[in-house]
């Protein structure tokens, strides 16, 4: 980390951004957009995260969102093209394109309540709607049946508008049925939407301009008449003191004399070198934010690194949106940011969105940081995925999978960068602890020939077997992902003995787990570390509990496999024995530490034949398509 990076992290953290109650989008809802086939979801005020793997819509949702409510988005952009509407939506036929933005909680605010007087569908709720179907003319031939049936053009045949409110349900309204009355954009002026793309110069976005954060920020300072006037005479007196200096005067003479020569006594003019006279605007235009530390003093943003400038950058942004409210020259703003991750280490990640909590405004990000996500509730995300079909399917967890507050408590304590990877991947594997971590994706490889990231596949220990709690989160109206549990004890319904007493019955109901198409539980009655000590796998850990070290142990093992190997031993003797290497393995995995003992065993994976079939079976139903 440079000398530079801790000053502005503190300094960032150190700012008070004051907390806003504004009004807040509230739902989103996305029908037949690009890979939207229907999406609808509630959101909170604040910052929400979207978050899905690669190719799940992220960046689109946000595209969507301002087609609805940005008013500085070229209507060029708003005029869809084909590769703008969902691949199952057929426009040569009548049909449409709907992204319907609500708003919530902006009852008694002046500015709010102006920009939103037309749009309000109930009491302290409004809507804002953007679509795209048949011109009004295409679609009265279409009613009265004097259409001809040709096949309609997306470019002529349709249009797009923007309306405000609306009786119908936007998730329900059909394209010939309208919703609410049009307005202009120039009336969401006072709704300020900032996009910040994925892919970003902030070196040169940082440079002064009228449209830089430093410029908006200057632009949104009241600065007094008196500080303007100071300015303006600070600056002169520094230009007299500049021209008056001998080798500028000097070179001003001969500058002047050449040009005299070169024109003649008709065109003598008189010539000084020296600076304009100042006005209030060339002096702000001349600002820039400067750096400095131990090694430098007073060096542009140029030569910071891309990390330090996106900080900077987001940071100055945001105290220009606070300006905006601070001065009550603002209706409502929200910043759509795609990847704040980028450039930036984990601490500096944290601090970033620690930032935008501090709710100046309501932020929607994408990401791909379990960094980020780890220290985000889940109450804030919104989850893409796809699990197959052309159409992704967006959730916020906490809703969908009807969480109650203990249990979203505990998933926010659980979820940290290592557990919440499962909210990037195609599927998940659920398992105990970190045994099953470092040796099920390397003996799945060796034994089934099987790569688990190939195939988009997350293996997760949730370091207990508190399953429960993570399987609310997959099912058909939950998170769409195929999840499998691989675990010891007894999860299902059907697990429960009959002659369970209440009170006992009560705390089981509250651990079982309701399997589905997208959730399956493959259990063992004995624990990970005895179902992989089989026959077929004692070379493994032969080797393993060597190179841990164990002599007596390393002794007792080799005398047990050599009593397995002995075609004369019985089966009460074999199996006793097999028992018995199990306890051993299990004891040194307790001594050396589980999670050692597995990185250790897996140097050794070669030497394992055999996959335990309820990890294989695991694995097979995951990778079914």
């Amino acid at each position: 980390m440079s000398e530079t990076q801790p000053q502005l992290q503190h300094l960032l953290l150190k700012h008070h951004f004051p907390e806003r109650h504004k009004m807040y989008i509230s739902r989103i809802v996305v029908r037949n957009y690009r890979n939207f086939a229907h999406l609808d979801v509630q959101l909170q005020d604040g910052v929400t995260c979207i978050i899905g793997e690669n190719n799940t819509g992220k960046s689109n949702l946000l595209r969507a969102i301002r087609l609805a409510i940005d008013a500085n988005m070229s209507s060029q952009y708003r005029q869809l093209l084909e590769h703008d509407i969902h691949s199952d939506t057929e426009l040569t036929k009548p049909n449409q394109v709907v992204v319907s933005v609500e708003f919530s909680d902006y009852a008694g605010k002046v500015n709010e309540e102006a920009l939103l007087g037309d749009c309000q569908v109930e009491p302290n709720l409004a809507r804002i709607n953007y679509r795209y179907r048949p011109r009004l003319a295409i679609r009265e031939e279409i009613e009265h049946e004097e259409f001809d049936d040709r096949p309609l053009s997306i470019i002529d045949d349709y249009h797009f508008e923007v309306t405000a409110g609306g009786d119908k349900d936007p998730g329900d309204v059909e394209w010939n049925e309208d919703l609410g009355k049009s307005i202009r954009f120039g009336d969401l002026q006072s709704f300020k939407v900032v996009f910040l793309p994925a892919l970003r110069d902030v070196a040169q976005s940082l440079k002064q301009s009228y449209d830089s954060p430093l410029g908006q920020l200057l632009k949104a300072s009241n600065f007094s008449e008196d500080e303007k006037h100071s300015l303006f005479e600070v600056i002169k007196s520094a230009n007299e003191e500049i021209e008056k200096q001998p080798t500028i005067e000097s070179l001003g003479q001969g500058i002047k004399k050449a040009f005299n020569d070169a024109t003649g006594k008709a065109h003598k003019i008189d010539l000084r070198l020296g600076m304009s006279d100042p006005s209030f605007s060339s002096i702000t235009r001349s600002l820039n934010v400067l750096f400095s530390n131990s090694a430098m003093d007073n060096f542009e943003v140029s030569r910071n690194g891309l990390g330090l400038n996106n900080l900077l950058y987001i940071s100055m942004l945001l105290q220009g949106l606070e300006k905006r409210v601070e001065a009550d020259k603002t209706a409502g703003q929200l910043l759509l940011f795609e990847e704040p991750e980028a450039h930036l280490h984990p601490q500096l990640q944290r601090v970033l969105y620690t930032l935008m909590e501090k709710k100046i405004c309501q932020v929607l990000l994408t990401t791909h940081s379990t960094h980020i996500s780890s220290h985000a509730p889940i109450e804030s995300f919104i989850t893409l995925s796809n699990d197959g079909s052309v159409a992704t399917s967006g959730v916020v967890p906490k809703h969908a999978s009807k969480l109650s507050e203990k249990e979203t408590g505990d998933l926010n304590r659980y979820l940290d960068a290592t557990r919440s990877t499962f909210l990037y991947s195609r599927k998940v594997l659920l398992v105990e602890g970190p045994a099953e971590l470092f040796l099920i994706p390397i003996l799945v490889k060796q034994l089934m020939g099987i790569d688990l990231d190939s195939h988009g596949i997350a293996v997760v220990p949730i370091f207990g077997k508190h399953f429960h709690t993570y399987a609310k989160l997959f099912g058909e109206h939950a998170i769409r992902k195929k999840c499998a549990i691989i675990c010891d004890g007894d999860l299902k319904l059907e697990d429960i003995p009959e002659d369970t007493e209440e009170d006992d019955l009560i705390e089981l109901l509250s651990h079982t787990i309701q399997e589905d198409d997208y959730l399956q539980i493959f259990q063992c009655p004995v624990t990970f570390e005895r179902a992989i000590t089989i026959p077929e796998n004692l070379l493994m850990f032969l080797r393993t509990i060597k190179e841990c070290g164990h002599t007596i142990r390393l002794r007792n093992f080799r005398k047990g496999i050599r009593t397995l190997c002995d075609k004369n031993t019985e089966k009460d003797t074999y199996n006793d024995t097999l028992s018995y290497l199990r306890e051993l393995v299990l004891k040194s995995a307790d001594d050396y530490g589980k999670a050692r003992f597995a990185q250790t065993a897996s140097k050794h994976v070669r030497l394992a034949k055999k996959m335990p079939s309820y990890i294989e079976h695991a694995i097979n139903w995951l990778c079914e398509e």
